[in-house]
């Protein structure tokens, strides 16, 4: 009798965030999954013709491509740098917080000041164009080239680093120390400590920060944005771009198959991760 009392309290406290994510969240997603099969303007049932003319769109095909190249080639170069950056740290006694502290620091600037840099730096008329022509190069306003993907993949890297720090240095605070003894007494090196303690005992850190990472890379889009408008090089259109663009045109079919088909996409890549980690365990 009393462990359901306390279960029904255990509900009634949560009913209040259940509202909020089912007024705020799930019914409005229901409610775009619906329009994802009609017409925005009729609100006729068309069936799958949204999603046929979304994979038809060149411009879906392009920010599509992009975002994979961009979330392939950030998220394993961001889990290494901070992994590494973290063991590094973890054996700096005296210097760890000034270290750790330094690598937070992009977290606390705001997206303006992160765009002013950027147009400081890459502008046609910015320090590296300056350096290019001091250099004997010819300046070039960095932003509107192939370049821009890469200063894209910089920044992301540079503003999410120190939180992947901080949640690898809580995972390696977890890790026995005495493994690690017991494992040098044995004839351990370094390498074989970090291949066979380290990562094994950072297995469900990692898993937080890849999922982490993976929706941390979404939110790149407001720099891009600010810096290089609506429609930037194309080597750095992402799908953010588009639904934006397609929401200022009011092309509500295309966008509302096109976020739908999103959702579902991360939730399979996520359930995947998490069972893939479930398997090995």
């Amino acid at each position: 009798m009393e462990r359901k009392e306390h279960a029904l309290t255990g509900i009634l406290f949560l009913l209040p965030s259940l509202a909020g994510v089912s007024v705020f969240v799930l019914i409005p997603f229901l409610d775009v999954t619906l329009r994802s099969f009609q017409n925005a303007v009729t609100r006729s049932w068309v069936g799958l013709d949204n999603y046929r003319v979304l994979f038809q769109t060149p411009a879906f095909r392009l920010a599509t491509r992009n975002t994979l190249r961009f979330t392939g080639i950030c998220i394993p170069i961001l889990i290494c740098v901070s992994l590494f950056i973290s063991v590094f740290l973890q054996r700096q006694k005296r210097l760890r917080s000034l270290l750790k502290s330094a690598f937070l620091l992009p977290m606390a600037v705001p997206v303006a000041s992160v765009v002013l840099l950027w147009r400081v730096t890459f502008h046609a008329d910015g320090f590296l164009s300056l350096l290019a022509v001091h250099t004997g190069h010819a300046a070039a306003d960095w932003m509107n080239t192939g370049y821009a993907f890469w200063v894209l993949v910089f920044s992301y890297i540079w503003k999410n680093l120190g939180y992947n720090i901080v949640l690898w240095t809580a995972g390696l605070s977890g890790i026995p120390y005495h493994l690690y003894e017991a494992a040098r007494i044995d004839g351990a090196g370094e390498w074989a400590c970090f291949r066979k303690i380290t990562l094994p005992g950072l297995k469900p850190v990692l898993y937080t920060i890849t999922v982490l990472s993976l929706l941390n890379s979404f939110k790149v889009f407001r720099e891009g944005y600010l810096a290089a408008g609506d429609y930037p090089d194309e080597s750095m259109y992402l799908l953010q771009h588009l639904f934006n663009n397609w929401f200022r045109e009011m092309d509500f079919d295309k966008l509302a198959a096109a976020a739908v088909l999103m959702v579902f996409v991360i939730f399979g890549l996520i359930s995947m991760l998490k069972r893939s980690w479930d398997l090995e365990e």
